[in-house]
C-alpha cells in the first residue's frame, strides 16, 4: 500500500515511481489541475491530479477529494515547476504526479481545521483529529525520544527496570486517594498508587540495589496546567548511595537526555541553593533562575517606624519584610499596579505597597508613593540604598507573614520577568537542598515537607523527638526554568528512625502497624542506607516541548475537572457492578 511516508519524499526519488498514504490536508482546484497536500506522520507532500496524465475515472475521483479523506496515491516524483518550490518544506523541491488512487475512507467535515485556532475543549472532545496535528505529533515523538534516553541511561548504568502493582494500599502523599472497590473482599479497597514509595524502599531491601520505573501514579486533587489525576513519573532508587553521588548520577542522566533529544548542552555541575536561600531570594523553592529579580529583605530598616504595616511584620520573628526593585518600572502606569496589587492579593497579600523612583538625586521630592507620608527619610533611604534604586525604578513592598510575602512576593517575580521580558531564554536546572524535615499546616499540625520516609540528617531518634522543627531533611530537588522536574531524598533506614518520624506526625503505634506494619517490620531484616528520585515526566516533556500545559503531550488527558471529554469518563457504573461490591448509592448521589 505505500512504499515511502509522504515527508520522506524528496529530490533523490525523482523519476521514481513511489506509493503514499495518508490524509487529505488541503485540496486545491488550479485551472482544471487538482493540487492535494497529502499528510502523514512525517509531513506533507503535493500530489498533482492533472487530467492529461491520470484516466478520467481517477480524476473525477480526486475532485471529489475533502479535507481528512483517507487515500493512497501511486505516481511518479517530479521536479516542482520553477517558481513553486517551498523550501519551508522537505518536500518542497518535488511533487508527486498522480497516476492512480484509492479512496480507503471518507471523512465528515472536521470541527476544526489543524491549521486553525481551536478551544482545548473541542480539541479534547476530538482528541483523535487534535493529534493528528503536526504539533502534537512532534509532542509525542519527543515524549518517546526522552523516554528512550532515560531508560538507555539507566540500563547502561546498571538500573534494573521493575513493574509495581497498581492496586496496592493507601499511602500518604499529601493527594486523596482513587479507591478501587474489591469483589473478593467485601467492604475492602485498593487504593491506586500515589507513588511507588515504599515498594521501591522494598526493592531496595531486596538486594535489587538499582531500580527504574516509568510508572502511572495517581491523585484525586484539584487541578492546574501541570496536574492530571493520572501522570507519568521516571521512578528511580538505589542502594549504597548518599545523597551527593544520587544527584551526581541524576544530574548526568539530565545532561545526556537533553544532549541527545534536544542537542541541548546544560551545564555542569548544576548549581545549588540551599531552601532557605531559594526563599529568601526568590520567594520560591523553585526559583527560575534566568530572572534577575531578586526578593531583598529590609525588615530591619522598619522595626522602629511609625507605619504598623511595616513595623509589625518587621518585629514579629514569623513575618518578613522584603523589597522586589524592577529596573524601569517607573513607566507602569497606575491601571497596570493595580493588576498587580489584585494579582498578589490571589496569594494572601493585603496589598501591594511601591515607591517609584522617579529622580534619584532629588531624594524624597524625586519619589511618588502613596505610604511615603508614613515613612521617615532615613528608613525609607536605607531601603532604596539596599536594593540599589535607580531613577526610572519601582521598587515593590510585601510586609506580612513569611508565606504570604514570599508567595506573593515570588509570583510576582515570576510575572514581572514574563511580562517585562526580563526572563532569559535557555535552560537553567539547579538543586535545591538542606529543606526543614517538617512543616507546620495552618492548624499549627506537624507535617512532612516531603514525605515521612525522608531521612533527617545529623539527629538521633531521640533529639529528632525533642526538637523536631529544628531538623533539617536528607532531601534534594531538581528545579528547571521555574519548575520542579525532581524530587527526591535519602530514605530512613532503620525501624528505630521511622518509629522517630511516626511519633513526631502523631501517628501512634497501632495506627503506624496498621498502614505501614510491613515497612517497620522489612526495616529490622538488614535495609541498606538507599536513596532516589522521582521526575515527572509530564512536566520535564512539557518543558522540552516548549508548551505551557502538560496536557499538550499526553496522548488522552483529562480536563480541569478530572473527565475526558472524548469518551465520557467518568460515567455512572452498572447496579450490578455495584452489587457486585456491595456498594449502594444514597439517593440522590451524583453519578458522573
Amino acid at each position: 500500500m505505500r512504499s515511502h511516508y509522504c515527508g520522506h519524499v524528496d529530490r533523490k526519488l525523482i523519476d521514481s515511481e513511489v506509493s503514499v498514504a495518508g490524509w487529505v490536508h488541503r485540496r486545491r482546484d488550479h485551472g482544471g489541475v487538482i493540487f492535494v497536500d497529502l499528510r502523514d506522520r512525517e509531513g506533507l507532500l503535493q500530489v498533482v491530479f492533472d487530467p492529461e496524465e491520470v484516466p478520467a475515472d481517477v480524476f473525477a475521483e480526486a475532485e471529489r477529494l475533502r479535507g481528512e479523506y483517507v487515500i493512497a496515491v501511486e505516481g511518479r516524483v517530479r521536479h516542482r515547476p520553477e517558481g513553486t518550490v517551498n523550501p519551508k518544506m522537505p518536500t518542497g523541491e518535488v511533487e508527486l504526479v498522480a497516476g492512480r488512487l484509492t479512496v480507503l475512507n471518507r471523512s465528515l467535515t472536521p470541527p476544526f481545521h489543524h491549521d486553525e485556532p481551536a478551544s482545548e475543549e473541542l480539541r479534547l472532545r476530538y482528541r483523535y483529529l487534535d493529534l493528528r496535528r503536526e504539533e502534537m505529533q512532534r509532542n509525542l515523538r519527543l515524549r518517546h525520544a526522552v523516554t528512550r534516553a532515560l531508560r538507555a541511561f539507566l540500563d547502561d548504568a546498571g538500573f534494573v527496570d521493575v513493574e509495581t502493582p497498581l492496586l496496592t494500599k493507601t499511602t500518604p502523599e499529601g493527594a486523596r486517594d482513587y479507591l478501587v472497590p474489591s469483589r473478593t473482599h467485601p467492604g475492602s479497597f485498593f487504593a491506586l498508587p500515589q507513588s511507588p514509595q515504599l515498594l521501591k524502599q522494598i526493592l531496595m531491601m531486596s538486594g535489587l540495589d538499582r531500580y527504574y520505573q516509568i510508572v502511572k501514579c495517581f491523585r484525586d486533587e484539584d487541578l492546574r496546567a501541570e496536574r492530571q489525576p493520572e501522570f507519568t513519573q521516571l521512578d528511580v532508587e538505589t542502594s549504597f548511595m548518599d545523597e551527593s553521588e544520587i544527584m551526581a548520577l541524576m544530574e548526568e542522566l539530565i545532561r545526556q537526555t537533553f544532549s541527545r533529544v534536544m542537542n541541548v548542552e546544560l551545564p555542569s555541575p548544576f548549581p545549588r541553593l540551599t531552601y532557605a536561600e531559594a526563599m529568601l531570594r526568590y520567594g520560591s523553592d523553585k526559583p527560575d533562575l534566568r530572572n534577575p529579580l531578586e526578593l531583598v529583605e529590609v525588615a530591619d530598616l522598619f522595626r522602629g517606624v511609625d507605619f504598623k504595616v511595616f513595623a509589625g511584620p518587621a518585629n514579629d520573628p514569623g513575618s518578613r519584610v522584603a523589597a522586589l526593585r524592577l529596573p524601569g518600572g517607573g513607566s507602569l502606569t497606575r491601571k497596570e499596579i493595580d493588576d498587580y496589587t489584585a494579582f498578589v492579593a490571589r496569594y494572601g497579600a493585603k496589598g501591594l505597597a511601591y515607591i517609584k523612583v522617579n529622580d534619584r538625586a532629588a531624594g524624597r521630592e524625586g519619589l511618588q508613593s502613596p505610604i511615603l507620608k508614613f515613612l521617615p527619610d532615613a528608613a525609607i533611604e536605607a531601603a532604596l540604598e539596599r536594593v540599589g534604586a535607580e531613577t526610572g525604578d519601582v521598587v515593590f513592598f510585601g510586609a506580612d507573614k513569611d508565606k504570604v510575602v514570599s508567595d506573593s512576593l515570588g509570583a510576582l517575580r515570576d510575572a514581572l520577568g514574563r511580562d517585562r521580558g526580563l526572563t532569559a531564554e535557555g535552560w537553567q536546572p539547579l538543586w535545591v537542598v538542606e529543606f526543614p524535615m517538617f512543616e507546620r499546616d495552618d492548624k499549627g499540625r506537624l507535617g512532612p515537607l516531603h514525605h515521612p520516609f525522608t531521612a533527617p540528617r545529623d539527629v538521633t531518634p531521640e533529639e529528632l523527638r525533642a526538637e523536631p522543627e529544628k531538623a533539617m531533611s536528607r532531601a534534594y530537588d531538581m528545579v528547571l526554568n521555574g519548575h520542579e522536574v525532581g524530587g527526591g531524598s535519602v530514605r530512613i533506614h532503620t525501624q528505630a528512625m521511622q518509629s522517630a518520624v511516626f511519633d513526631v506526625l502523631g501517628i501512634s503505634e497501632e495506627e503506624a502497624q496498621a498502614k505501614f506494619g510491613f515497612l517497620l517490620t522489612a526495616l529490622d531484616y538488614g535495609c541498606p542506607p538507599h536513596g532516589g528520585i522521582a521526575f515527572g515526566l509530564d512536566r520535564l516533556v512539557m518543558l522540552m516541548a516548549g508548551t505551557d500545559s502538560i496536557r499538550d503531550v499526553i496522548a488522552f488527558p483529562k480536563t480541569q475537572t478530572a473527565s475526558c471529554l472524548m469518551t465520557g469518563a467518568p460515567s455512572p457504573a452498572d447496579p450490578d457492578q455495584l452489587k457486585e461490591v456491595g456498594i449502594r448509592l444514597r439517593t440522590g448521589a451524583a453519578q458522573g
